[in-house]
């Protein structure tokens, strides 16, 4: 649990109490509350447009909400300096530049700036976590290649490694896993699995349902404006919830491990009516 912020781990990492947001008179949502606390991997689901992307950025300061209070350790977000923030949570951004003129280590060694001073040289400390970010992703191999030379499935995984290298205590990622194939779906779920069962914790916008249930100890879902269900997944996913707030007529099966997942096999008419999405 090297460079967490020993205060954070003393309750949640994240308190978001009565937030809402919009842009000018368009309101995206309205009086969001909930809390993330240290082994939580938690996963963020709604439609498209539904503001993930927006609360993941409002956890970490880049927005102000227009309403309530967002907390990361206990502290106000916006009482911290950008240094404070990023010590206490790592964000991995859905449109994560392409172009950077590094190498993947390079790239990696990012997630390193907030534990080092102005002008200061990496310790072995930043360059073990450097090099542990790496061989979690399965990018040790791709270190010394550009960024700009190799894989969108493989830079996801890079991006995904700065993140781990910051070593914050709250992990905020934005569809982490599009872009990479099967297998490496599973590896960045169970990855961030094993990394939150050692004290931190998650929040992860995902489209993919039945991944999200079978990975993730909660699920938040963010639909119509508001915080619809907060619940363990097999909870939120029903029949019900999907054809009103995604639209789809679904089945929702239960495998052999007693998990939820979602077969979708219809989609509804937006313009129908409540009885078409009962």
């Amino acid at each position: 649990m090297s460079g967490f912020v020993a205060s954070a781990l003393d309750g949640a990492l994240c308190q978001v109490a009565g937030v809402g947001f919009g842009y000018g008179a368009r309101s995206v949502f309205r009086d969001v509350s909930f809390a993330v606390g240290p082994g939580e991997l938690v996963a963020l689901c709604g439609p498209n447009g539904a503001g993930k992307s927006t609360l993941l950025r409002l956890l970490l300061g880049l927005h102000v909400p227009s309403s309530g209070v967002v907390r990361l350790g206990g502290v106000p977000v916006e009482t911290l300096s950008r240094r404070q923030i990023a010590r206490r949570a790592a964000l991995l951004p859905q449109d994560a530049p392409a172009d950077l003129p590094l190498t993947v280590r390079e790239a990696v060694a990012l997630g390193r700036l907030p534990h080092l001073e102005r002008f200061q040289v990496e310790s072995d400390v930043d360059l073990s976590a450097v090099a542990r970010a790496l061989a979690l992703t399965d990018t040790t191999e791709l270190a010394d290649r550009p960024v700009t030379e190799i894989s969108g499935g493989e830079r996801q995984r890079v991006h995904l490694a700065r993140a781990l290298a910051q070593e914050a205590p709250l992990l905020l990622l934005d569809e982490p896993i599009a872009g990479l194939d099967l297998s490496h779906q599973l590896q960045a779920l169970d990855l961030l699995r094993a990394t939150v069962d050692t004290g931190r914790a998650a929040v992860v916008a995902l489209h993919d349902l039945s991944l999200a249930a079978r990975r993730c100890d909660r699920m938040l879902l963010l639909a119509e404006g508001a915080l619809r269900a907060d619940a363990a997944p097999a909870a939120v996913l029903t029949p019900e919830t999907l054809a009103r707030h995604f639209a789809v007529r679904a089945e929702v099966r239960i495998d052999s491990a007693g998990l939820p997942y979602v077969l979708p096999y219809e989609t509804l008419d937006a313009g129908g009516t409540s009885e078409d999405r009962s």
